[in-house]
């Protein structure tokens, strides 16, 4: 398989890492870790003129009719300075499924302004309970007149604190863990009776937590069709899994390359500790696994847009499984290569590793990937 990019992709991914390396690197994460959104809208409608926000979305809804392979070339160099704008969130997870589901009328109320940088969204799915089980949702969805009241709770929403729409699950039938049942509202962040309280997460980005109690949305709030989203939703967790992996390859190659270029730097008895045969050889290893996150990260790009759901799990389940157990290989050595003080918060290492345990555990653990892969028939039950 050619994993070349194109002329066009090159250009892309030219453009994304001057504006990293110009405009947002770690520097900028620290400012804006401190304050209450944790992101600039500035930023956020500066990244919608270069057009990143409606890049994965067709013509006709607004967007350039590129693929996902071209939002994780963004999201790669992104992982690269900790830009911390929600494309994952509103992208990647709402966005997707407004632009899956939802009738022209919806697309032009909740894609088009964010796509234009003048809003953010966000995707509440999550429930205390629930772990990685998508359809263990309590949150009730009642009919109402013409339309629905919500009650329930939603727990970690990625830029639920700060989103001015919200898409969330709620169950219109059915028992607590029934599949069938589920249906997706947007819910205006200023609803009656919604209740947003923002959670700091050890990475220094934000997410929310959701009290619904007896939100009221009209028919026309509700994506696709009553009780049918199950199997959308889990397309939108794949595909924010094969964000997460895209986000984390920049880190990890970041943390990486922060690491080779110490080892050139510090000196013990008057010579560059990169000269020791034990740490060539371990930086060796590093690169191997950084280099398999990277295939296994390209290859779940690729299948993110196929409708073949297998293919699609089992190769995104694969990278999320390399970027918790290869990616944690080169974290853990960075920081021991980096000595102490590589966890410290003074130095940027200990961002970049914070962050990837965080991408690590979005949208499922390495436990929940290898369970996945496993009934998926992909190895054997003795690996």
């Amino acid at each position: 398989m050619n994993f070349d990019l194109t002329e066009e992709q090159q250009i892309l991914v030219d453009s994304v890492q001057r504006f990293v390396q110009n405009d947002s690197g770690t520097e900028r994460f620290r400012k804006l870790r401190e304050t209450e959104r944790g992101w600039e809208p500035a930023m956020w409608e500066r990244m919608a003129e270069y057009g990143w926000l409606g890049v994965v979305y067709p013509e006709e809804q607004g967007g350039f009719g590129g693929t996902f392979v071209d939002l994780a070339l963004i999201l790669e160099q992104l992982g690269h300075g900790l830009v911390p704008e929600p494309i994952i969130p509103s992208v990647v997870l709402a966005g997707g499924l407004v632009a899956r589901l939802g009738t022209p009328q919806q697309a032009l109320r909740w894609l088009t302004p964010m796509t234009e940088g003048r809003t953010s969204l966000a995707l509440g799915y999550a429930e205390r309970q629930s772990r990685y089980c998508l359809h263990d949702v309590k949150t009730e969805a009642q009919r109402k007149g013409a339309g629905y009241v919500l009650r329930g709770q939603k727990v970690w929403v990625l830029n639920g604190h700060a989103a001015d729409h919200i898409v969330v699950a709620a169950r219109t039938a059915g028992a607590q863990r029934d599949r069938a049942g589920i249906s997706l509202f947007v819910v205006d962040a200023g609803a009656r009776g919604l209740t947003r309280t923002a959670v700091g997460g050890m990475d220094g980005q934000r997410t929310a937590l959701l009290e619904l109690d007896g939100v009221e949305v009209a028919e026309d709030a509700r994506l696709g069709v009553e009780g049918d989203a199950i199997s959308h939703l889990e397309w939108a967790i794949d595909r924010g899994a094969a964000a997460a992996c895209a986000e984390g390859q920049g880190a990890i190659q970041e943390l990486f390359d922060r690491t080779v270029a110490y080892l050139k730097q510090r000196q013990q008895f008057g010579v560059p500790i990169g000269t020791f045969q034990a740490l060539q050889h371990r930086a060796a290893d590093m690169f191997a696994e950084l280099e398999l996150c990277r295939s296994t990260m390209i290859l779940a790009a690729i299948q993110a847009d196929s409708e073949d759901d297998e293919e699609r799990q089992s190769e995104i389940s694969a990278a999320k499984l390399q970027l918790s157990h290869g990616g944690w290989f080169v974290q853990e050595n960075a920081i021991q290569l980096f000595g102490g003080i590589g966890v410290t918060d003074e130095q940027d290492e200990g961002l970049f590793f914070k962050r990837l345990r965080v991408l690590q555990g979005l949208f499922g653990d390495a436990d929940h990937h290898v369970d996945r892969f496993q009934r998926l028939g992909r190895f054997a039950n003795d690996r």
